[in-house]
């Protein structure tokens, strides 16, 4: 499922591509994927808005709209948004050519072809939602509604938001000082965002192995989590998330940080610090990766 650093890699990309863009139609063949409402329905709904803005709140994508209505769109699993360009609405520069060129690569490749959502905008542009599981979810809301969604509302703080000061998370820690640290940073209700990917990363930066309580962790320890969970996101923000599997961007490229990984992944390889072997273990039914010298 994409985490936090793809989601927003979607975001940027989004706010870059389509903003101030207008919905024209819509296509599905599969209407599982929206939520409350008929195809036919969520159709008439949508043409004619204007996109105003992408934003994302954890690992969820909210697309606001004109008239006061928000598009939410859950990737789940499997789940990338894809935003294509009409070659007869694009601006042929060398700079864009080349941007075409990119896509049109990306676009063909298989896991970019399990289209079963399309938006068509007025500039030409589309934007697909490939899904190969289809597991995904698009609802369509009131603006002011959105965010008291029973799903939203039981999120946590945001890992990347201002609020999620180091005094909220000694707070969270705090009160789950029996739960074990790995799992705990997952626990999507006290922090959103953090996934298995970035949950491994995290604590090999920190020194810290998954399977302790968070109230054995010292001072230092929590600082030092706290500092990586910013740190490691917002890397990985920078090289445009991790393709462990399905998650590609609107380009259909992959993501970049897979290739600069220090343990997920890594099983049997050798740690970048100290040569030894990375293990994989399981903790809350999930794998997670540690290097058993430099994480105590």
């Amino acid at each position: 499922m994409p985490e936090l650093p793809e989601v927003q890699t979607i975001i940027n990309d989004l706010n870059r591509k389509i903003k101030g863009d207008t919905i024209v139609g819509f296509w599905t063949d599969w209407e599982k994927t929206i939520k409350g409402k008929s195809a036919d329905e969520f159709t008439k709904k949508i043409i004619g808005r204007k996109v105003l803005e992408a934003r994302r709140i954890g690992k969820n994508i909210f697309i606001d709209l004109s008239g006061g209505k928000t598009l939410y769109i859950h990737l789940k699993m499997t789940g990338h948004l894809l935003v294509k360009f009409s070659i007869f609405n694009f601006q042929f520069s060398k700079k864009s050519k080349t941007k075409i060129s990119k896509s049109k690569t990306y676009f063909k490749d298989k896991v970019n072809q399990y289209i079963h959502h399309i938006w068509k905008l007025k500039s030409g542009k589309t934007l697909e939602f490939s899904d190969l599981r289809k597991f995904g979810k698009i609802v369509l809301d009131d603006t002011e509604k959105i965010s008291n969604l029973k799903e939203i509302k039981a999120l946590g703080m945001d890992a990347m938001s201002v609020e999620f000061s180091f005094k909220k998370f000694q707070e969270i820690i705090s009160k789950k000082s029996n739960a074990k640290i790995g799992i705990l940073l997952m626990e999507q209700n006290l922090i959103a965002g953090i996934g298995n990917i970035y949950r491994s990363e995290i604590l090999y930066e920190s020194g810290v192995m998954p399977e302790r309580k968070a109230g054995d962790l010292n001072s230092k320890e929590i600082k030092s989590i706290y500092g990586n969970i910013k740190k490691v996101l917002k890397k990985a923000i920078k090289y445009r998330g991790t393709s462990d599997s399905d998650y590609r961007d609107t380009d259909g490229a992959p993501g970049g940080f897979q290739k600069i990984m220090k343990v997920y992944n890594q099983e049997k390889k050798k740690c970048k610090k100290c040569g030894t072997i990375i293990k994989r273990m399981k903790l809350g039914q999930r794998s997670v990766f540690v290097c058993e010298r430099c994480q105590n």
